[in-house]
């Protein structure tokens, strides 16, 4: 059952009070329920999740969105339910999103992890990406949905059609202009994370698949190269989704470093 914040942010809080807290951000035209497999996994932790504006149940932004504007609904929320500090987990856009929250609000974050998300892509990589969000503005939220499950997904995991119909489901409920907004941020707010004046404190994970063409192994080198001692995972074989594949790829490094950072 859904919460909702007084700015109309659609959440969930769940697992042991007193417990560190761990944050899940979802990817572009996806939302909360991303997380479902991952959640047992997550047992020991206070686990909030929670959708981006404008998907899922929550509310649209007002507004002209922005890296800043999603750090700022994280913290709201944090706020909202008295969680002083949490672990931050986001894939993709949502790793684009966990870095601006570090930046803007260091002493929020015990952690990073940072899936699957992108980082400098070069001037032909990034004018395709531009290029999507430009269809995104004048086609909706559909106009690039087949070519993204053949990069998302392996062919194997496309014929069994179980992810591609999550991921269907969940851009439905994407309204055009919030979708065309997040793809002009995941387009151009990466811009404003490279090479940073000042570079993020928190101790951080990086991971991402070994066949993302749109977060690739060398980004995530990128990412972590400006964070020091951030540590790097790569998951064999899987693209862009591949969380959705193999959940143990992923919540096994993540509790491991989580675990790390409590246990010893």
């Amino acid at each position: 059952m859904s919460d909702f914040a007084p700015d109309g942010t659609a959440y969930d809080l769940v697992g042991p009070k007193g417990a560190p807290c761990v944050v899940l951000i979802h990817g572009l035209g996806l939302s909360r329920r991303l997380w479902d497999a991952h959640l047992p996994a997550f047992a020991g932790y206070r686990v909030l999740r929670y959708d981006l504006h404008g998907h899922g149940e929550s509310a649209p932004w007002s507004g002209v969105t922005s890296l800043t504007v999603y750090a700022d609904q994280i913290a709201g929320l944090m706020d909202h339910l008295g969680i002083a500090q949490a672990h931050i987990v986001g894939f993709s856009i949502g790793g684009m999103i966990n870095r601006r929250f570090a930046f803007d609000y260091p002493t929020k974050v015990l952690s990073l992890v940072i899936l699957n998300s992108p980082h400098d892509r070069g001037a032909e990589a990034q004018k395709a990406v531009e290029a999507r969000a430009i269809a995104a503005r004048e086609q909706g939220a559909f106009a690039t949905f087949d070519a993204a499950v053949a990069r998302w997904f392996t062919p194997e995991h496309v014929a069994t059609g179980k992810g591609p119909a999550l991921v269907r489901a969940w851009r439905e409920q994407v309204d055009d202009e919030s979708y065309a907004q997040t793809s002009w941020v995941l387009a151009h707010g990466v811009r404003e994370l490279i090479a940073p004046e000042v570079s993020i404190a928190a101790p951080t994970l990086v991971m991402t698949c070994e066949n993302d063409v749109g977060s690739t192994p060398q980004m995530s080198r990128d990412i972590a190269a400006e964070i020091d001692g951030a540590e790097v995972v790569f998951v064999p074989k899987l693209q862009h989704l591949g969380l959705l594949e193999d959940v143990a790829a992923y919540t096994d490094p993540i509790l491991g470093f989580l675990n790390a950072r409590h246990l010893n």
